[in-house]
């Protein structure tokens, strides 16, 4: 995988996934990959989180990225730890710049006008549009999405089961993030494989 385009399209749902202990890292990866969802967002919001980043690595078929994301020196953690992606709450120029000069797959937040047209002043056009319900939901992305008919979008912040397909179905979503899939705690596999194939059905 070398470009964000491709990532966003192996699967429907993102999984986010906050790990608080380093034990469940592999569990979970594991699971999840074996119902379906591939593409493996780690949220930085945890002291486990790079640890667990190299550690679902070794997970045949996972391919892993950091989540949360704020400025270079956690993009330069994220990516000693061998991160294949990096997504971002928001878009800042110095953290723009560097993603893109690390030559790293980048999905950075957005959610009004502004931050599009500087992500697009940076060549980028893929875009995570967050926090997407509080920040009005569907119809706020429509209505966004309309001017910038080259972007392309994978809302998080949310969404569940029953409300992903309605956001898939708007042609420029490429995918989702969900947290709903990889619930916190010791990984359940038989539940998360059925969370992660439910969630795999919805791709078009």
């Amino acid at each position: 995988m070398t470009d964000i385009a491709s990532i966003m399209r192996t699967a429907p749902v993102i999984p986010v996934i906050v790990i608080e202990d380093i034990a469940h890292a592999v569990p979970l990866a594991e699971a999840l990959v074996a119902g379906g969802l591939p593409v493996l967002e780690v949220t930085l919001r945890t002291p486990a989180a790079l640890e667990a980043i190299r550690a679902m690595r070794q997970v045949p078929g996972a391919i892993v990225g950091a989540g949360t994301v704020t400025n270079p020196a956690q993009l330069a953690q994220a990516l000693d730890a061998g991160s294949q992606f990096i997504v971002s709450p928001g878009l800042t120029e110095p953290l723009g710049k560097a993603a893109i000069a690390a030559g790293i797959p980048f999905l950075p937040g957005i959610a009004n006008a502004g931050d599009i047209m500087r992500g697009l002043d940076m060549g980028l056009t893929h875009f995570k549009f967050f926090p997407a319900m509080a920040a009005g939901g569907l119809p706020a992305l429509k209505a966004l999405a309309a001017p910038f008919g080259q972007c392309r979008f994978c809302p998080t912040g949310g969404i569940g089961l029953e409300t992903a397909a309605e956001w898939l179905a708007f042609d420029p979503v490429l995918c989702v993030g969900g947290s709903w899939v990889s619930p916190k705690g010791a990984p359940d596999r038989e539940v998360i494989e059925r969370l992660a194939r439910e969630a795999a059905a919805l791709g078009r």
